[in-house]
């Protein structure tokens, strides 16, 4: 059989039931370390010359099973398992820079990500800039001699602004720079950085890729030459790797996420179109074909995530949020339950505010991220809300 379908490989891509006793639930190995068959196998083992296992902090069998997964999905050579997507984050960009480096960043971040570029750049005297990525020309002049790396999220969260990711990764080319892509708003069912000439995708597997609020997890993937490098050095030393129960739990997860992303999506467009016409809604962002060659080039649908202006002030957002009766105050997306959460005070409070105004981010924001929830039901939750103010 030749190369499977998404739907498929999501179910079944990196597990051999007839190499572990038929068992079709892909077996969870909760064990720290690992017994050689001998001190002469123990040392091909650590001199790297046998793949053996040593240690779950280097690997673990259910682990490496999610890795083969999400890779397929992704399109890439090779993946990377990590306790959290801070934790996936922080070792690709600690991999790919030193002091003085230079980082270029979508003109939006999720406040943590931020937040780690601050510290990165006040520990280490790296600069950080932001572009909105609208043309060859302007990425052109904000690349610097010292640039090693360029970071996007596309969606932006949580201003769902779309970065044209092929148009970077040329530009990115021209200057053998890598591109690192935050894939987690859309997940691989809805975007395929890789397959667009991106370097490293990165995600939290918490959101879309698990489904249930269950796990802390973050996934990393792209080519095996560098992700080895960061198994063998950031992630094995800093330590952020993730449990053998969590990749169980992902792994169950991630079985159902075409089904799952499909229902999110149906569910959105339908809110969309209701809060577009609604008095008290000042503006709606969310990704949608008509706008344009940048969504029909890289996204099949828009995604579970909303954003949206209400024509009020903060202590008018904080209102209609404690007003919902079953859509549930929280951070977080991609859960089954419907999330909604005040981005400015929340997500990324961590943002100065001047900075986080030009990131779109005002006080009258709030992000939305639709559930599984019958439709009907979720509108009906926000209208009552929304006439609070």
């Amino acid at each position: 059989m030749g190369k499977k379908r998404f739907e498929t490989a999501v179910i079944h891509e990196g597990y051999d039931a007839k190499q572990m006793l038929g068992s079709l639930s892909t077996p969870l190995f909760q064990t720290s370390t690992y017994e050689f068959q001998s001190a002469e196998h123990g040392e091909k083992c650590f001199r790297g010359e046998d793949t053996g296992y040593i240690y779950t902090r280097i690997g673990n069998p259910t682990v490496h099973v999610l890795e083969k997964r999400i890779a397929e999905l992704e399109g890439a050579e090779s993946g990377l398992a990590f306790s959290s997507g801070m934790g996936a984050i922080s070792a690709v960009l600690i991999a790919l820079t030193k002091a003085n480096d230079h980082v270029l960043c979508s003109s939006g971040l999720y406040g943590c990500t931020f937040g780690l570029l601050m510290m990165m750049k006040e520990k280490y005297n790296m600069t950080v800039d932001f572009s909105d990525f609208t043309s060859k020309e302007e990425i052109r002049k904000q690349i610097k001699p010292e640039t090693a790396v360029i970071y996007v999220e596309t969606p932006i969260n949580p201003t769902m602004k779309l970065i044209d990711l092929q148009l970077v990764a040329e530009v990115a080319k021209e200057f053998n720079i890598p591109v690192v892509v935050d894939n987690t708003f859309s997940s691989p069912y809805l975007q395929r950085p890789i397959e667009l000439g991106c370097d490293v995708v990165v995600h939290s597997a918490t959101k879309y890729l698990n489904g249930h609020g269950d796990v802390i997890a973050g996934l990393a993937v792209g080519k095996k030459d560098f992700l080895d490098e960061v198994a063998a050095t950031t992630q094995k030393d800093i330590g952020a790797v993730l449990a053998p129960f969590d990749a169980w739990l992902l792994l169950r997860g991630m079985k159902t996420l075409p089904l799952r992303m499909d229902r999110h999506c149906d569910n959105a467009e339908k809110i969309v179109v209701k809060l577009v016409d609604h008095e008290k809604i000042a503006a709606v962002y969310y990704p949608k074909k008509d706008e344009g060659n940048v969504y029909s080039k890289q996204m099949s649908r828009g995604g579970g995530v909303i954003a949206f202006e209400i024509k009020g002030s903060k202590e008018d957002a904080q209102k209609m949020l404690n007003k919902l009766t079953f859509a549930k105050v929280a951070v977080s997306l991609g859960d089954a339950e419907t999330l909604i959460e005040h981005p400015a005070t929340m997500t990324h409070a961590v943002i100065p505010e001047e900075e986080r105004i030009k990131m779109g981010i005002k006080d009258n924001l709030i992000r939305l991220s639709v559930g599984l929830e019958a439709w009907e039901d979720i509108w009906e939750d926000l209208e009552q809300a929304l006439h609070t103010f």
